[in-house]
């Protein structure tokens, strides 16, 4: 026998032991791990906004919607107000602070067994993240049956509550989740931030037909999450620096906490020259910058670009700075992280092919609409009851901008990486 057969045989335990490092207690480690870090994010968010003070104990209800939403989940919101009231009410909104933080949690607990590793094969990646899937949707599926909550409305009036106690009417507002629909766009949303990791992280396994992908998708990919992560961390250095010199602690936190990338995303898309249309009607209750505010309120249907901003303050300008610089940054790290001898013009190209599909993302994840309202009587908008807050993206434009911004960014970034030494490659002698 030879002597080097044990060792032979301590060669082939390595991929037993991988498989075992991702089956079920892995997995469950980490959809739960994700669920707990969104539970957490979107309850220290609700709790600054002031929903602990929320009637009938509907705080945990309140969060285990948010954790819903933020996953594309839908929640239903209904309104009762008897025969001779009316009540309309409806959200499209993702909290996408909470998103992002089970997104970095999920794709770090999915990458983790599998670091180290060249190729893996495609029926290993599948049964690795079916493990996970099938415990996140037992997850999603309790908080969306807990999602459900009821709520009495006042009318806020002495006149109109004599009315409504006169003819019966006792106002309610309530909402529900889909659990069908919440289920199936979960999984979906799943699905789509394994596929990211893996697309994003050099150290992961690709099955050996998509090996090809390290090379021309890869850097550009990972330039775009470093990109996006750039913006949140300088959002979360504005937030600290706002709660500590302006006050409104409670507030600034609650924005920061729940919806972070719904404000610095949007810039980072005006920076570039982009324009979002909206209005805020009634007294809102959805935190959001006071400069936002003012636009918004400004008229029926208000252009939010670099103009109208700066007209509010014109420290406003500093985004088109920023954004040069991040996005020459983010030309520079896809440059760095590409073959050695990729020409000018093709880094050009990706950067200019990844920062479109971007900030389409952006457009459709950032979007909101979501209104309220009661009538009494024929009486509408009474007692303050009714609001409306609609932003969205006009989307073509901003397109053909990131193209632009696209192509610079990633020929001048490139300029600088050509001197760089890549991992693996040759000094010549």
């Amino acid at each position: 026998m030879s002597p080097h057969r044990p060792s032979d045989q301590a060669r082939t335990a390595p991929p037993t032991a991988r498989f075992a490092r991702h089956g079920w207690v892995a997995a469950f480690g980490t959809a739960l791990a994700a669920l707990l870090v969104m539970t957490a994010v979107a309850a220290l968010g609700l709790w600054a906004a002031g929903a602990a003070d929320l009637p009938d104990g509907a705080f945990p209800r309140v969060v285990a919607a948010t954790v819903v939403t933020a996953v594309g989940g839908t929640v239903e919101l209904s309104g009762d107000a008897g025969g001779l009231a009316g009540a309309d009410t409806g959200m499209t909104l993702l909290p996408l602070s909470v998103t992002l933080a089970g997104a970095l949690v999920v794709g770090a607990g999915f990458l983790r067994p599998l670091r180290h590793r060249a190729v893996a094969g495609a029926g290993e990646l599948a049964g690795w993240a079916a493990r996970i899937a099938v415990l996140w949707l037992l997850g999603l599926l309790a908080l969306a049956l807990a999602a459900r909550q009821t709520f009495a409305v006042s009318l806020g009036d002495d006149t109109l509550n004599s009315l409504g106690e006169l003819f019966g009417i006792n106002p309610e507002v309530g909402f529900a989740a889909d659990v069908p629909l919440t289920l199936v766009v979960g999984l979906v949303w799943l699905a789509g931030v394994l596929l990211l990791a893996l697309l994003v992280a050099r150290g992961a396994p690709l099955p050996g037909g998509l090996l090809r992908l390290q090379e021309s998708v890869r850097p550009a990919a990972y330039a775009m999450v470093v990109l996006l992560l750039a913006w949140v961390v300088l959002g979360i250095v504005v937030t600290l620096v706002v709660a500590a010199t302006r006050g409104h602690v409670a507030e600034t936190f609650a924005v920061a906490l729940l919806g972070l990338p719904n404000v610095v995303w949007p810039a980072f898309t005006i920076g570039m020259g982009g324009t979002w249309n909206g209005r805020v009607e009634g007294p809102f209750g959805l935190p959001m910058p006071h400069v936002l505010d003012e636009v918004l309120r400004g008229e029926d249907t208000a252009a939010v670009n670099l103009r109208s901003l700066a007209e509010q303050d014109g420290r406003v300008w500093w985004l088109v700075a920023v954004n040069a610089v991040l996005l020459l940054a983010a030309g520079f790290v896809a440059a760095a992280r590409s073959p050695a001898g990729t020409r000018l013009w093709v880094h050009a190209a990706r950067m200019a092919a990844a920062l479109p599909l971007t900030v389409l993302m952006i457009c459709l994840v950032c979007r909101i609409s979501a209104h309220y309202g009661l009538t009494v009587l024929g009486i509408s908008e009474v007692g303050g009851l009714s609001g409306e807050l609609v932003l969205n993206p006009d989307v073509w434009p901003m397109l053909g901008l990131a193209v632009l911004w696209g192509l610079v960014a990633g020929f001048l970034g490139a300029l600088p990486a050509r001197r760089l030494r890549r991992r693996g490659e040759v000094p010549p002698s």
